[in-house]
């Protein structure tokens, strides 16, 4: 059963097969996953958090009570999947990964700018179980 609603809006190659482990791991319901550029992401950000810088990655929870709907949205950057690929020497595909298990996270109500730890924790668990680089605890380790 495929979970992930791709829309990208990239030439960025995304593999949905590692996507669809990483998301069946935590969730039953369908995600969609939009692959846009800096400017796009941008202006989500803009309007969104009020923040008019790009990011690597946005989670638009679903607002629904209703079974059978979608968890939410991630945004992901393009720009960012490959500076961050080139800048920790690991593939764009694990780099997407990455992004995508963080903005997963948020979907299923993780928040690490209030939490105790709680969401880092369960990314480097998620990480080490599908043996992805740890450049994104590393990252995240450092606020």
């Amino acid at each position: 059963m495929n979970i992930i609603d791709l829309d990208n809006q990239t030439t960025l190659h995304v593999d949905t097969g590692s996507l669809e482990k990483i998301a069946q791991s935590l969730t039953k319901q369908s995600i969609e996953v939009i692959i846009t550029n800096n400017a796009s992401i941008t202006e989500l950000n803009t309007e969104f958090r009020d923040k008019n810088v790009p990011t690597d990655v946005l989670s638009f929870p679903m607002e629904s009570e209703m079974t059978h709907m979608p968890l939410g949205s991630i945004v992901i950057s393009e720009d960012y999947v490959k500076e961050k690929a080139a800048a920790f020497g690991h593939s764009e595909d694990a780099e997407l990964s990455l992004l995508f298990i963080h903005g997963l996270l948020h979907l299923l109500g993780y928040d690490h700018e209030v939490d105790n730890g709680q969401m880092r924790a369960k990314e480097k668990e998620i990480i080490q179980t599908f043996d992805l680089p740890s450049s994104l605890i590393i990252r995240t380790e450092e606020f």
